[in-house]
C-alpha cells in the first residue's frame, strides 16, 4: 500500500515537472523529464528492456554489423554489388518470420518461462555466430550467409518480446503510444549514431571480422536481460494444448486481417516500402571503389552513416514535439514526396554536379544522407503508432510481429528488386556507367505511393480505434482463456514477483 502511494506521489511529481512552463533550459532538461515520466508510468524495466534492446542491441550493434557486413562482403569474400544486395535479403529473412517467434514465446514455454529462456537463448546464438565469423580465417559464402541469418535470428527473437511491450502499452496507455515509438526510435538513433562512429574506424583497425568479434558484447546483453528479468514460473503447463494455440492464434490473426480498416494500411505499408528500390550497395561500391567517384575511406563511411542516424534522431524528435498529432495521410503524402526529392541528391553526386557547385564529396554526402534519414524517420513514426493500434488484444505481440514482418517483406522486396535493378544495368564492383539511370528510376519509383494514400485512414494515427466487432471479439477471447498468447511485458515480469 505505501509502495503504491510512493509511485503515485512520483508519477503525479513527474507529471507537474512536464507541465511546468519550458524555457531554454528545457531543451536539456526536458527529454530526462520525459524519460523519468515514462519510468515512472511505466516502470523502470520497461526502459530498461527498449534501451537495451533497441538502442543497444539493434542501434549500435546493428551499426557495426552494418559497416562491418558492407566491408566483408565487399573485401573478404569479394561480390558483386547486385549479389550483395541478394545476399542481405537472404539475411535479413528472420525478420521475415517474426510472427513464429511471436507465438513460440507466447504459447511454448521452456522450463516453465515464456520468456526469459528465450532471451537468454537468442543471446548464446548471437555470441556464437559472430564469434564464428570473427575466428574462421576463410569462412565459405555459404557458411557466412547461416552464421549472419543467425545473427539476424537472435536479434529478431530478442526484438519481438519488446515489440509486444510497446504494442501492449500503447493499448494501456494509449495517450502515451507515440511517446513508446519516439522512446524506441529515440533510442534506436542514439545507439546507431554511436556505432557509425566508431564503426568505420574499428573496420579499419580490426578489420570486418574483428567487428563481428565485438559484436559478441551487444549479444551477451540480451542474454542479460533475460537473467535480471523476474518472470513468474508456469507450472503444469499443457504442452499439448500448443497446437491448439498456434491454430488459435492464427484463427485470431487472420480474422482481424480481413477487417478493410487493417488489411488496407498493411497493403499501404508493404507497398510503400516494395516499390521505392533499394540500391545502396551500388552505392556503397561507387563510394569506395570507383577512379571517378570520392573513394571515401572506412572511417569516412562510418562518419557518413553516423550523420545519417543524427537525422534520423532529428525525425524522432521533429516528430515527437511537432507532428505526432498531424493527420495521416498529409504526413504520409508530404514525407513520401519529399523522401522522392531526397534521392535526387544521390543522382547529384553520381553526376558530380556538386563539384561544380563547390561542394566536397564528403559534405554533400553527408548533408544527403541526414536528410533522407530524417525523412525515412518521419514517414516511418506514423506508420509505427499506427501499427500498434490495429493489435488486438491477447495476440498483441504476435500481431504486431506480424505487422512488422510485412513491412520486412516490403524490404526485402526492394533490396532484391535494386539488386535486379543493378544487374540488368550492369553496374558491377567496377563498372558504374549506369548507376545514375538506377538512381533516377529508384527516385521516380519513391513517389509512386501517393497514389495509395487512399488506403489508410484519414485522421491522426492516435485517434484510430479497432472496429467493434473485433473489441467485442477480443473480450471474449480474454474471458474465456485468461492466460492467453499475451506477451507478459517487463512490467508485469517484474511486478508480479
Amino acid at each position: 500500500m505505501v509502495e503504491e502511494e510512493d509511485t503515485e506521489a512520483c508519477s503525479r511529481k513527474a507529471l507537474e515537472e512536464d507541465d511546468e512552463s519550458k524555457g531554454l533550459c528545457y531543451c536539456f532538461w526536458g527529454p530526462m523529464y520525459w524519460f523519468k515520466m515514462l519510468a515512472v508510468e511505466m516502470h523502470w524495466s520497461f526502459l530498461f528492456g527498449v534501451v537495451s534492446v533497441y538502442g543497444i542491441n539493434q542501434g549500435f550493434g546493428g551499426a557495426l554489423a552494418r559497416i562491418g557486413t558492407e566491408y566483408y562482403m565487399k573485401d573478404v569474400q569479394k561480390v558483386q554489388p547486385s549479389e550483395a544486395q541478394v545476399y542481405a535479403g537472404i539475411t535479413s529473412v528472420p525478420w521475415m518470420i517474426k510472427p513464429i517467434w511471436g507465438l513460440l514465446t507466447d504459447v511454448l514455454p521452456i522450463m516453465g518461462y515464456r520468456r526469459r529462456p528465450y532471451f537468454i537463448l537468442s543471446g548464446l546464438l548471437g555470441v556464437v555466430s559472430m564469434l564464428l565469423i570473427s575466428l574462421h580465417s576463410k569462412l565459405h559464402l555459404v557458411f557466412a550467409l547461416l552464421a549472419l541469418t543467425a545473427g539476424n535470428t537472435a536479434v529478431a527473437v530478442a526484438d519481438v518480446t519488446v515489440d509486444a511491450c510497446v504494442a501492449q502499452n500503447s493499448i494501456t496507455y494509449p495517450s502515451r503510444a507515440a511517446d513508446m515509438q519516439s522512446l524506441c526510435a529515440s533510442s534506436y538513433s542514439v545507439g546507431g549514431l554511436l556505432g557509425f562512429s566508431i564503426s568505420g574506424v574499428f573496420v579499419h583497425l580490426i578489420g570486418p571480422k574483428g567487428v563481428f568479434g565485438l559484436l559478441t558484447v551487444p549479444a551477451a546483453l540480451v542474454s542479460l536481460v533475460g537473467i535480471l528479468l523476474s518472470e513468474p514460473q508456469v507450472s503444469n503447463f499443457a504442452y499439448s494444448e500448443v497446437n491448439q494455440k498456434f491454430l488459435d492464434a492464427a484463427k485470431a490473426m487472420w480474422t482481424t486481417l480481413k477487417c478493410p480498416d487493417v488489411w488496407r494500411p498493411c497493403l499501404y505499408m508493404y507497398l510503400s516500402f516494395a516499390v521505392s528500390l533499394n540500391i545502396n550497395e551500388g552505392l556503397f561500391y561507387w563510394y569506395t571503389d570507383s577512379k571517378d567517384g570520392p573513394s571515401f575511406s572506412k572511417e569516412t563511411v562510418g562518419y557518413i552513416f553516423s550523420m545519417g542516424a543524427i537525422g534520423a534522431l532529428l525525425g524522432a524528435i521533429l516528430y515527437q514535439n511537432l507532428l505526432k498529432d498531424h493527420h495521416l495521410r498529409d504526413m504520409l503524402f508530404w514525407t513520401q514526396l519529399l523522401f522522392g526529392l531526397a534521392g535526387m541528391l544521390d543522382l547529384m553526386l553520381v553526376q558530380r554536379m556538386n563539384l561544380k557547385f563547390g561542394i566536397p564529396d564528403y559534405l554533400f554526402v553527408v548533408i544527403g544522407e541526414a536528410i533522407s534519414q530524417m525523412i525515412s524517420r518521419l514517414k516511418w513514426m506514423p506508420l509505427l503508432v499506427l501499427s500498434s493500434k490495429l493489435c488486438p488484444s491477447g495476440i498483441e505481440g504476435t500481431f504486431f510481429a506480424l505487422l512488422m514482418s510485412i513491412d520486412n517483406i516490403g524490404g526485402l522486396t526492394s533490396t532484391w528488386g535494386g539488386g535486379l535493378l543493378l544487374h540488368l544495368l550492369n553496374v558491377t564492383r567496377t563498372k558504374f556507367d549506369n548507376l545514375w539511370l538506377a538512381i533516377l528510376i529508384r527516385n521516380i519509383l519513391r513517389v509512386s505511393p501517393l497514389c495509395l494514400l487512399f488506403l489508410v485512414p484519414r485522421g491522426d494515427p492516435n485517434s484510430f480505434v479497432l472496429p467493434t466487432e473485433l473489441l467485442s471479439s477480443k473480450e471474449e477471447t480474454e474471458t474465456q482463456e485468461p492466460d492467453n498468447l499475451e506477451l507478459v511485458s517487463l512490467v508485469n515480469s517484474v511486478d508480479g514477483r
